[in-house]
């Protein structure tokens, strides 16, 4: 087993540090820039139609699906305990809890994500970037900052239709083919719930994943190195990293608003 030289440590480690403080020094700018982004709120609006509206087929019928395997998964542990009209209370708080916020993240870093990653990089690698900066306009103003709050926006949208087209699928198992009475489904569901331990909670979290995967992807697209191996990199990186970082936050998100 090779033997890491000292000198080879510190580079990585400054190396590491140095991307660490040009990705904090890229998310304070996004910051600073948000009054010039709502100013302009027509490009925001587009890139919600962009994220949201392409990204809505598939964390719909994931969601459908995720609801189905639920609801069969939960049936079969609910009646060696005789507590089957409690089905619809346990898809609806593991979707809302977790499910929901957490896949949603993860579909939206695939399928968002990296194109966010790839059109920022490719706008690098022909020179758009440059050219903006030539002609006194920031970049990060007029591209990454609308963006930013568009996949903040849309994020918690599209976690809560994951979640209801979960309970939807839930439904459609337990009660028309299983045979759960369907009083007993959503009654459970309306006296279980909370609005504001569970579906805030939910939102908070998906607020929080959509910050981090899209800064994630915007920050790796624009550093990406101008060639189609870089991009091709940097969508890679997005989806691993963004992927990492949404699991390691949902257990910090959920020890901080489950924990007893």
């Amino acid at each position: 087993m090779k033997r890491l030289a000292p000198a080879e440590i510190g580079f990585a480690v400054r190396s590491w540090l140095a991307d660490l403080g040009r990705g904090a020094r890229l998310f304070f700018r996004l910051l600073l820039g948000t009054w010039g982004s709502w100013r302009r709120f027509g490009l925001i609006r587009d890139q919600i139609h962009f994220l949201g509206n392409y990204s809505l087929a598939i964390i719909g019928v994931s969601g459908l699906f995720v609801g189905f395997v639920f609801a069969l998964q939960g049936y079969n542990i609910l009646e060696k305990f005789g507590s089957t009209e409690a089905l619809g209370l346990m898809v609806s708080l593991s979707l809302i809890r977790e499910l929901g916020p957490v896949v949603t993240a993860l579909l939206f870093a695939g399928r968002a994500g990296t194109s966010l990653t790839a059109e920022i990089g490719l706008m690098k690698a022909g020179e758009q970037i440059s050219v903006m900066e030539m002609m006194a306009v920031d970049p990060i103003d007029r591209v990454l900052a609308p963006r930013f709050w568009a996949g903040v926006i849309t994020m918690p949208l599209l976690g809560a239709v994951f979640s209801a087209m979960g309970i939807i699928g839930g439904w459609i198992v337990g009660v028309l083919m299983i045979g759960v009475d369907g009083g007993s489904f959503w009654s459970q569901i309306q006296g279980g719930v909370d609005v504001w331990a569970d579906i805030g909670n939910s939102l908070i979290k998906s607020l929080v994943f959509g910050i981090a995967v899209t800064f994630i992807a915007l920050q790796q697209g624009f550093e990406a190195s101008p060639t189609p191996e870089g991009v091709s990199r940097a969508t890679t990186r997005t989806v691993v990293m963004a992927s990492l970082s949404v699991l390691g936050l949902d257990f910090i998100l959920t020890a901080m608003m489950f924990a007893v």
